[in-house]
C-alpha cells in the first residue's frame, strides 16, 4: 500500500489535483495499492483558483508519513519569495517521502526549498524562463512534459500532471496497468511532442529593458520583415554581442532562435486559420515551404501539415473514433 499526499492550498489549480487523483483511482479502483490524501496546512476546506472548494482536507500535523508527495500548482506560486508557511508545510510532508513530485507551478515550491538544485526540472512553458532565471542551479528543460531526477518528479502545465501520474503508476504497477488507465481516460500513454506545440512566443519578463521589449513587440507585429541580429542590435543601439546577452537573460535563447520561434508561432496561427502552407511561409518570413518545414521540425518536432491535422479543428477531432486517441 502506497500513501500519496497531495499538498493543496487556497488558490490551487483544481485540475492539478483532480487529474492525478483520477489517474490513481482508475489504476486502483479497489483501493489495494494507493491511499490518497488531500493535505493542507490546517485541514478543512480549501478554495481552488476556479472557486470550487475541496472539503475535509487532512491537516499537515506530522502524524502521517507519505510514500509520495505531490505539490499541486497555482498561479500565486510564480514568485521568488513564496509564503514561508507553505514552504514549511511542503518540507514537512516531503522530507520523509520516497519521492516528491510537482504539477505545473508547484515546481517553484520545490525550487524554493532547494530540492531541485543541480537537477533537471520543468514547469509550465509560460514560466520556464523565470524558473531558470530565479534558480540558476536548476537545469530547466522547457520543452518536456515531465522529468524524473532522483526522487524528484516535475511536470509541465496543468494537464501534464496526468501524464506525470501515469508515469508514477507505470513505475509502481507496471506498463500494462498504466496503459489501461490511459485507454480508460482516452488519452495517450506518452503524448507526442513537447510543450513547444502549445506555447507561444514570449516577449520577455516585465523587468526586461524597455528597449528590448519594444524591439520584441516590433518583431512579433511583423515577423516577415528581415530581422537579422545586426539590424535588431542597431535598432536599439547596442552591439550584437550585448543583444545576445539581453536575449539570453530575458528568454534564454539567442536573438536568431527567438525570431524563429516568433515566426513559427505566427505560422501556427495562420495554419490553424486554414491558410495554404506556401502563403504561410511567405507571410511569416520563411520564404519557402522547405524553410518553414525545417523550422517546424526544429521548434515543434513535426511538420506544418501534421500540425494542422492534429490541432486544426475540434469539429474534425470530435468525429474521430475514440480508440484513435488511446494509448498506443
Amino acid at each position: 500500500m502506497r500513501r500519496v499526499g497531495i499538498l493543496v492550498f487556497d488558490g490551487v489549480t483544481l485540475l492539478d489535483v483532480s487529474g492525478p487523483v483520477d489517474v490513481l483511482h482508475h489504476a486502483d479502483p479497489g483501493g489495494q495499492h494507493y491511499v490518497v490524501d488531500l493535505v493542507s496546512r490546517s485541514g478543512g476546506t480549501v478554495r481552488t483558483a476556479s472557486g470550487v472548494t475541496l472539503a475535509d482536507t487532512h491537516a499537515a500535523d506530522g502524524t502521517t508519513a507519505y510514500d509520495t508527495v505531490i505539490i499541486a500548482g497555482g498561479p500565486q506560486l510564480v514568485q521568488q519569495n513564496l509564503d514561508s508557511v507553505l514552504l514549511a508545510t511542503a518540507r514537512q510532508l516531503s522530507d520523509g517521502a520516497q519521492r516528491v513530485a510537482s504539477v505545473c507551478t508547484g515546481a517553484f515550491v520545490l525550487a524554493g526549498l532547494g530540492y531541485l538544485d543541480g537537477r533537471r526540472a520543468t514547469t509550465h512553458w509560460r514560466h520556464t524562463h523565470l524558473l531558470a532565471r530565479w534558480y540558476p542551479r536548476i537545469r530547466v528543460e522547457p520543452d518536456i512534459l515531465h522529468i524524473q531526477d532522483g526522487r524528484y518528479f516535475t511536470s509541465a502545465g496543468i494537464t501534464a500532471g496526468i501524464d506525470l501520474a501515469l508515469a508514477l503508476v507505470e513505475h509502481d504497477l507496471g506498463a500494462d496497468i498504466a496503459r489501461e488507465v490511459a485507454r480508460e481516460l482516452v488519452m495517450f500513454m506518452q503524448r507526442p511532442g513537447g510543450q513547444s506545440q502549445f506555447s507561444s512566443a514570449l516577449t520577455g519578463p516585465v523587468d526586461s529593458p524597455q528597449s528590448l521589449r519594444r524591439l520584441m513587440d516590433t518583431v512579433v507585429a511583423n515577423p516577415a520583415a528581415p530581422h537579422t541580429v545586426s539590424s535588431m542590435a542597431a535598432a536599439i543601439g547596442v552591439s550584437t554581442r550585448h543583444l545576445s546577452r539581453l536575449f539570453q537573460a530575458a528568454v534564454g535563447v539567442s536573438p536568431s532562435q527567438w525570431v524563429e520561434k516568433v515566426r513559427v508561432d505566427a505560422a501556427r496561427n495562420l495554419i490553424l486559420e486554414g491558410h495554404p502552407i506556401t502563403e504561410v511561409a511567405l507571410r511569416c518570413g520563411f520564404g519557402t515551404d522547405e524553410t518553414l518545414r525545417h523550422a517546424f521540425a526544429r521548434q515543434l518536432g513535426t511538420t506544418p501539415t501534421a500540425f494542422r491535422q492534429r490541432f486544426g479543428t475540434t469539429l474534425n477531432s470530435s468525429q474521430q473514433r475514440s480508440g484513435q486517441e488511446e494509448a498506443p
